[in-house]
């Protein structure tokens, strides 16, 4: 399968394939064949690894020193980005040119944003005194946004549409995307969805609404968020304290102590 696809791309490029010959193929495929991990599973894998040895080496006995080893080969996992399992049952999740090797009705497609049977769905609202335009305003700025999500490191506006994400990850990691505004009504909505290659492929929306009674504008935000090997990353993530959910929590709280120049709290309608 890789070697056929190796041809396809060649095909447009008459004379390098003609000088790289089989044999070049050949090696293509095999570096392909190697890195059959991709990035997000990579960053998952070392986690759980980093997990499992330190849960290890803290218990000292026999128990402990299975842990270790099963961490150690997760480790190596992610490091390499290789995996002997994958590479037996004739699969990759890898680059571009390490395709599955029979089709997977339950695999994302490279133009989709989120696998949606992986995805952590996250619905959060919170009720804050302040204008709908002040507050669509001010996180339309996405400038601002670093400011009351913590989790985030920076945020670089690339176009009006586009921006590139950095935030935290487990044990000092990072993880970066790239993302896009799909829809955008002032005062009223701002929609997103991450880009082919995002470390953690997540899609969302942020709504903004008039409170009842005239108690302000009440906050809504809807994301699905593709944690890094799926649920067993959230798990690992959250023994690191890193939780998309209770992210989400806190920054509308921040939000809520931003916009009224007071303490955040956690008032939900």
């Amino acid at each position: 399968m890789v070697v056929t696809t190796s041809r396809a791309r060649g095909a447009g490029r008459g004379d390098r394939f003609a000088e790289t010959g089989p044999e070049a193929t050949w090696t293509d495929a095999a570096t392909h064949d190697s890195h059959n991990v991709a990035r997000p599973e990579r960053i998952g894998s070392v986690m759980l690894g980093a997990a499992l040895v330190t849960f290890g080496l803290r218990r000292r006995d026999a128990g402990g020193m299975i842990a270790a080893a099963v961490g150690g080969v997760f480790l190596l996992r992610g490091s390499t980005g290789h995996c002997p399992v994958y590479r037996a049952m004739g699969m990759s999740t890898g680059s571009a040119d390490a395709m599955l090797s029979r089709p997977r009705g339950d695999v994302t497609g490279r133009g989709a944003t989120v696998n949606a049977r992986r995805a952590v769905k996250i619905e959060r609202n919170v009720t804050i005194d302040a204008d709908r335009t002040r507050l669509y305003d001010f996180w339309r700025d996405f400038a601002n946004l670093p400011r009351f999500m913590e989790h985030l490191v920076s945020v670089h506006v690339a176009s009006p549409t586009r921006s590139h994400w950095v935030a935290k990850a487990p044990a000092g990691m990072t993880v970066e995307w790239d993302a896009e505004i799909i829809n955008d009504v002032p005062g009223r909505l701002i929609a997103w969805k991450s880009l082919t290659g995002a470390d953690v492929p997540n899609a969302g929306s942020v709504h903004f609404t008039d409170a009842p009674n005239g108690r302000g504008t009440v906050v809504k935000v809807e994301m699905d968020v593709e944690p890094p090997v799926g649920t067993l990353g959230l798990i690992i993530a959250t023994m690191f304290g890193d939780d998309p959910d209770r992210d989400v929590r806190e920054a509308l709280s921040n939000l809520k102590g931003v916009m009224e120049g007071g303490e955040g709290d956690e008032t939900e309608v």
